[in-house]
């Protein structure tokens, strides 16, 4: 958001970076990646307003973010990445976020995709591959690495499809069918971000030779493959110049060096991750919060400088205005609480708990988180008035924005539930389903 920045550039400590507001330890090497997020932020914020009218992703923001190496953030050094990890791509998603939601989601679901190489290779690493198995996956985890380092290739992540099960926050129904030389693809995925914009897209399908999550299996797609197109352009409610309107893939051949099909390579997968199987969903949640942070800060601006007519007294002052500035604050510091817990709960070493915990860690925050910062929007709205429910309005593209991360994923209720069922029976709830294609 333009204006929202308007009222917090000069209240904060002099020389600190956007992202330490979340993280606000950060190492050397930290800062150093946080700095070169700095460096684009005003041009997401230049564009974040006709973004938002438009509903259009900016592609030029492909290239501020390619320029800056942001798109290998999360990728190692030896494969020509910046060699962040969770802490920085959550501050990072912060930072951008306070600038322009949007990208700053398009760009976690680019990041994202590093898991499908950084995960492969850490299960070699614990020895859950045969000897046999290992040559393959390490070739395919090393591919999705240096496509997104060396190559600064944007890898789109599509994983979500509109279809629904009742015992899993994610169910797959693209199906997978061996050929000669490779696999055949056919099925649609919906809501990954970038669609039409990616370089190339890393597709969740289900083997054909079985239905559950150990028929899995990860397919890296380029966006002009032959049988790939878009689906109907989603026009949504908030974070509308994300491109999330997914994809339809009808008979796309892809070879066997860009398949990950090792037989029960995804669950192996999650067997190494941190607390989501691709053990960076906090920086998800961290969108929501620098969207909120922009909220208040914009809306905290406005009461401090709009006056009541032929005084002085700042419209803040008034104690309807206090008791709903105190709510935003306290909505907005709940929501840092829940986030910080969870980013140190990801990233200890050693874990401070079982894989267990950490997830049913994340499913409480993450709706603790949501249910938060919209709060801190719904609060602004009411603060500021009517004239702040005009549609390109900050408070009105935070509340629009903010509700998104009511259903992103799984909506609070559910994550509740599922904790709540590990706290009773002691097991974690499913991830994914393989289900029957429908």
């Amino acid at each position: 958001m333009v204006e929202a920045a308007l009222t917090s550039a000069d209240e904060r400590v002099a020389g600190r970076l956007t992202g330490e507001i979340l993280v606000d330890d950060m190492t050397p090497e930290e800062r150093m990646r946080a700095a070169r997020v700095e460096g684009v932020l005003p041009a997401l914020a230049e564009a974040a307003v006709e973004a938002d009218r438009s509903g259009e992703f900016q592609l030029e923001h492909v290239r501020t973010l390619s320029e800056a190496g942001l798109l290998g953030l999360c990728v190692p050094v030896e494969f020509g990445g910046l060699g962040g990890g969770l802490r920085d791509l959550a501050a990072a998603t912060f930072a951008m976020a306070t600038a322009c939601p949007s990208t700053s989601i398009a760009f976690f679901f680019q990041c994202s995709g590093s898991s499908r190489g950084l995960l492969p290779l850490e299960a070699v690493k614990a020895g859950l591959f045969s000897p046999t198995e290992v040559p393959d996956v390490k070739a395919f985890g090393e591919k999705v690495l240096r496509r997104m380092g060396a190559e600064r290739r944007w890898v789109a992540n599509f994983a979500s499809e509109s279809v629904r099960s009742k015992d899993a926050a994610i169910s797959i129904a693209t199906l997978a069918s061996p050929t000669e030389g490779g696999w055949i693809l056919n099925g649609v995925k919906a809501f990954g971000c970038a669609t039409g914009v990616a370089d190339d897209y890393l597709v969740t399908a289900r083997m054909d030779s079985g239905e559950t999550a150990e028929h899995l299996a990860v397919f890296l797609v380029p966006r002009s493959a032959p049988g790939v197109s878009n689906r109907t352009r989603w026009d949504s409610l908030g974070m509308r110049a994300s491109a999330t309107h997914g994809i339809v893939l009808k008979d796309v051949f892809v070879p066997d060096g860009d398949s990950l099909t090792t037989p029960g390579a995804f669950v192996k997968m999650t067997r190494v991750s941190r607390g989501s199987f691709v053990g960076n969903q906090v920086a998800l949640s961290s969108i929501y919060l620098g969207s909120a942070q922009a909220t208040f800060d914009y809306a905290l601006g406005h009461l401090r400088s709009t006056t009541y007519h032929g005084s002085d007294e700042p419209i803040g002052g008034s104690e309807l205005h206090k008791q709903l500035i105190g709510r935003m604050r306290a909505s907005l510091d709940g929501a840092f609480n829940w986030a910080r817990r969870q980013i140190l709960i990801e990233t200890s070493d050693p874990p401070i708990m079982p894989k267990a915990e950490e997830v049913s860690a994340w499913r409480i925050a993450k709706g603790a988180i949501a249910e938060g910062c919209f709060d801190v929007a719904v609060n602004a709205l009411k603060a500021c008035g009517t004239g702040s429910t005009r549609f390109g309005s900050p408070i009105s593209r935070g509340l629009r924005d903010l509700a998104m991360g009511l259903v992103q994923g799984f909506p609070p209720e559910r994550g509740r539930l599922e904790a709540a069922e590990y706290l009773v029976f002691g097991q974690e709830g499913a991830q994914f389903a393989g289900i029957r294609a429908q």
